[in-house]
């Protein structure tokens, strides 16, 4: 059995015999392959398995409740500022829908609808692209309270045929999409993949194709690698951004996560990667504990992700820190407005979580993808495009 690390809570019984099913799952996939599988496949399994994987399953992931708290859980200035943004960029390119993905609680569309409401700036579509059925019911849920907003949501399973005009923003998905895993040693390049060793998970060397392989080597001659180098790369990202380029006809693709210019992300002492888990509010590094409780991320290379969106013909007109963008976009604004102390203590501390380099504000960066439009102001506050 994997060695649990001391500080995590233990889950209980309901939650265990939960992953065990997708242990087992699992299992199945890697007998089918005849002893492993890539750490993609593992990962994807592990998240995304009908009715079993974490993003799949009942369970609870953000807030308190959940797992890990995201900007929009920590206050809904994240969502307010983001909105203001939005605004903007649908006036700039007469757009009629906002196309928000993986919507997590709902949480942020409920702020970027309030907002753009109180502004006279409501899209004639707020659209949610959501995989998981079981986050899409809390979705509505939480929006059917306000139903004159609701009344302007739909719930999509794929993305729109007919491109959109207007703006396309998600919130911490794109560290969640599947990676290779790769080492490179002595003995030369190898993916890493996922076997069974005495009923448990392990890691298991798999030949590298001639194109990761070339990858590798590249990356390891331009950022001077140590003898021994383990990282990962999302094969996912490219096809990702050219679908999302695919469904934009004008306007912006606005994305936060935390992530790394490529030179960063792949520095020489960088050598065992960026992958992380979460449980419970607790991050470790063990990504075959409790398959199917445990989110598992990989940071996002935002210089990938720019080179994609270029390649799918959108210009980068923008990267900045979210602590950049909320500072540019206005959050500061709302500490004036407060109608008494008490209210600007409180939103203050909102404000630092979101901003303080030791909190969120430098680990996540903001990124703009656009199409026959400009970017919004934000960006222009501390713009640093130049460094992907």
């Amino acid at each position: 059995m994997p060695i649990v690390p001391g500080e995590l809570p233990r889950p209980d019984a309901a939650a265990l015999e939960h992953s065990e099913h997708v242990a087992a799952h699992i299992r199945h996939a890697i007998g089918q392959a005849d002893g492993a599988i890539p750490f993609s496949e593992y990962m994807r399994l592990a998240l995304y398995a009908p009715g079993l994987g974490y993003y799949r399953a009942g369970a609870e992931k953000f807030g308190a409740a959940g797992d890990f708290v995201t900007a929009p859980e920590v206050s809904p200035l994240f969502g307010q500022t983001v909105a203001r943004q939005i605004g903007e960029t649908l006036a700039l390119c007469e757009g009629d829908t906002v196309l928000e993905l993986g919507a997590g609680s709902g949480r942020l569309a409920l702020d970027v609808l309030r907002t753009l409401a109180s502004e006279n700036r409501l899209p004639q579509r707020y659209l949610i692209l959501e995989p998981s059925a079981e986050l899409a019911a809390r979705q509505r849920d939480l929006l059917a309270g306000e139903p004159e907003l609701a009344a302007r949501v739909q719930w999509l399973n794929r993305l729109p045929e007919k491109p959109v005009r207007g703006v396309i923003f998600a919130n911490e998905v794109a560290d969640a999409l599947p990676v290779e895993r790769f080492r490179r040693d002595d003995d030369g390049v190898c993916r890493l993949g996922v076997g069974i060793e005495d009923d448990c998970f392990a890691v298991r060397k798999l030949d590298a194709d001639g194109a990761v392989e070339e990858r590798v080597r590249t990356l390891a001659e331009r950022y001077d690698w140590g003898a021994v180098y383990e990282s990962e790369f999302c094969p996912e990202l490219a096809p990702w951004i050219q679908a999302l380029a695919g469904a934009l006809d004008r306007g912006m693709i606005l994305m936060f996560d935390y992530g790394l210019p490529e030179r960063e992300y792949y520095h020489r002492q960088r050598d065992m990667g960026t992958l992380l888990c979460h449980y419970r509010h607790r991050a470790h590094e063990d990504p075959f504990l409790w398959p199917g409780l445990c989110d598992i991320t990989a940071w996002v290379n935002f210089s990938a992700l720019a080179r994609a969106g270029e390649e799918a013909g959108l210009e980068v007109g923008g990267y900045t820190s979210q602590a950049n963008f909320l500072v540019g976009g206005g959050i500061g604004e709302a500490i004036e407005q407060a109608r008494d102390e008490r209210e600007r203590l409180r939103l203050a501390g909102e404000i630092k979580r979101l901003v303080l380099p030791s909190e969120m504000g430098e680990v996540f960066k903001a990124i703009a993808l656009t199409r026959d439009c400009a970017p919004p102001s934000a960006f222009a506050f501390h713009n640093i495009a130049a460094r992907l």
